[in-house]
């Protein structure tokens, strides 16, 4: 067995009971400083301090058409109270749509940036963290590639997170996650930039090692369902009829390797803080307030299962991701 010393500081780990039940990626996160993870299918911002989750708020992410780019980036810049420039692009379409062109849109509850804008990246790639004029937006699959969030989300981001802080915009469309009994509880995402891009051969060999090691008894079909039928909801592969509830917190397994085995924290690099610009109140991004959503998507709401269900029927689950 291994210690708890050992345990707490070598993998990822969460760091409140609030987030107890929200599924991580299988990214490894260092074991200082913070790192921001943006996972696209999952339509969730992930904010790690030193190898903790401290922070988690539901997204919405680009278009199929305009789609968020998947990568590395670093946090720049913060601007409070942003004037939206509206790129002449943004303005085309508006005439296109028989709406009123303009050219910019100050500060107030009609700006589609809301009250925040924290950069993504260079300024030149028109990327940006914010929030949103059209809170029932998020989550969903929305924009013109920026990433929104609830403005008292994005509030509570930006005075959180630091500026030169590491960022990765991933695409994974399973959680593969086990609790303190070691049991597996699977989440499995849909498909919003169709890049059929889910390994089941991985996904299955990293589940069936990690069975075997602690001498657990996979329900292949209630994996099975939950490909088939992608939902978001958190749900328990290997419990017995009677456990309906994630026991303690949740640690990712490093499935996309097909490796049964928790991911670890990475060592700290020690370099010189970012330099970040500080950037003016007006804000070039491809943005609006476009609510409408993507052909594909459905209203996604939170399921409470009941304990009969979850018993019962293999697509219920505990849903915490909205």
């Amino acid at each position: 067995m291994i210690k708890p010393t050992f345990y707490a500081l070598s993998t990822l780990m969460i760091s409140s009971s609030a987030f107890a039940a929200v599924p991580l990626p299988d990214f490894s996160v260092p074991a200082q400083g913070q790192q921001v993870i943006l996972n696209v299918p999952q339509l969730r911002l992930f904010l790690f301090q030193d190898g903790k989750l401290i922070k988690t708020y539901p997204i919405a992410v680009g278009k199929i058409r305009t789609q968020t780019p998947l990568g590395k980036y670093k946090i720049g810049a913060k601007i409070r109270n942003p004037t939206w420039s509206v790129p002449v692009s943004i303005q085309r379409e508006m005439a296109a749509g028989g709406k009123t062109v303009v050219k910019s849109v100050p500060p107030g509850p009609k700006n589609p940036l809301g009250p925040v804008f924290v950069r993504l990246g260079e300024p030149k790639l028109g990327l940006g963290i914010h929030g949103t004029n059209a809170p029932s937006s998020v989550p969903g699959v929305r924009s013109h590639g920026c990433v929104r969030l609830h403005s008292k989300n994005a509030l509570d981001f930006a005075g959180t997170v630091k500026s030169g802080s590491d960022a990765a915009v991933i695409y994974q469309q399973a959680s593969v996650n086990v609790d303190g009994d070691n049991d597996i509880w699977v989440a499995i995402y849909r498909d919003p930039y169709n890049k059929r891009s889910l390994n089941k051969s991985k996904l299955n060999s990293s589940i069936n090692s990690w069975a075997q090691s602690h001498k657990l008894n996979v329900n292949q079909n209630r994996l099975n369902a939950l490909i088939a039928k992608p939902s978001g909801v958190l749900t328990c592969i290997s419990c017995s009829a009677g456990k309906t509830k994630v026991k303690g917190t949740l640690n990712s397994l490093q499935w996309t390797e097909g490796i049964g085995a928790i991911v670890k924290l990475t060592n700290p690099v020690w370099v010189n803080p970012a330099q970040v610009a500080p950037e003016g109140n007006s804000v070039e991004v491809n943005e609006d307030s476009d609510n409408k959503p993507e052909q594909w998507e459905k209203p996604i709401k939170p399921i409470i299962p009941k304990a009969k269900a979850q018993r019962n029927n293999s697509n219920q689950g505990f849903d915490n991701l909205m």
